[in-house]
């Protein structure tokens, strides 16, 4: 099989999912709507991951990149403003205290690092106070702001997009000096102690030791070494 037949077969078979969830997700609405509890559950629908379909020739997850990183985060009940659409970007870490928050709780604990979101659900139009982090393993990280992705990765490479002007992340404007003082700022918002990983570990991780040395699974990346393929 050619691989534009595979392809083909791909996006099928993602639609499909996305058909059969969606039909599940119908029942569950028609099952609190039965109940009598319609009006007094918060519903909450996400994904935890998005997924490239031949975007930037991957199929699957596992980047850092818009395909993956953005997700449908779908809040209804009481206290939501109905049929409103928010573009800030938000965090799955701010769905807890979100809850939280519409629930009536007083506080959430110190170490919760989400921000919740009821402004945004009574207001879609209201501010946010800082943009959308993604890490993909130590070292790998994505700020997403509402006109502008950046990403650093472990080996000290960068990316920046204008996702106004670029919304497939195809021109890389990292390299460009004008950017210098935008990338400083955003790269503010990245792990100043990210989590180490957990021993033993090492599928599709990528580390910068201390002497700036740059392993890939538990290997040395020589300076001219080609990229290594994952297994």
């Amino acid at each position: 099989m050619d691989k534009s037949k595979q392809l083909q077969n791909k996006v099928r078979s993602y639609l499909a999912s996305v058909s059969f969830m969606d039909s599940q997700v119908g029942r569950v609405l028609d099952a609190l709507k039965e109940s009598g509890l319609e009006d007094d559950t918060i519903i909450v629908c996400w994904s935890d991951h998005g997924y490239h379909l031949g975007e930037k020739e991957i199929t699957g997850k596992n980047t850092l990149w818009d395909p993956t990183t953005r997700v449908p985060l779908m809040f209804a009940g009481p206290g939501i403003s109905k049929g409103a659409r928010c573009g800030r970007p938000a965090e799955l870490l701010d769905i807890y205290p979100t809850l939280a928050d519409l629930c009536g709780f007083k506080s959430v604990p110190e170490e919760i690092e989400g921000l919740s979101l009821v402004p945004q659900l009574k207001d879609a139009k209201a501010p946010r106070s800082r943009p959308a982090m993604t890490s993909h393993g130590p070292g790998n990280d994505s700020v997403r702001t509402e006109t502008h992705r950046y990403i650093r990765y472990a080996d000290g490479s960068e990316e920046l997009y204008d996702m106004r002007k670029d919304p497939h992340e195809f021109k890389n404007l990292a390299s460009d000096p004008k950017t210098k003082k935008l990338r400083k700022k955003l790269a503010a918002y990245f792990p100043k102690n990210p989590a180490k990983p957990v021993e033993g570990s090492n599928a599709r991780l990528i580390e910068r030791k201390k002497d700036g040395s740059v392993y890939w699974q538990n290997t040395l990346i020589e300076k001219d070494a080609k990229i290594p393929k994952y297994e």
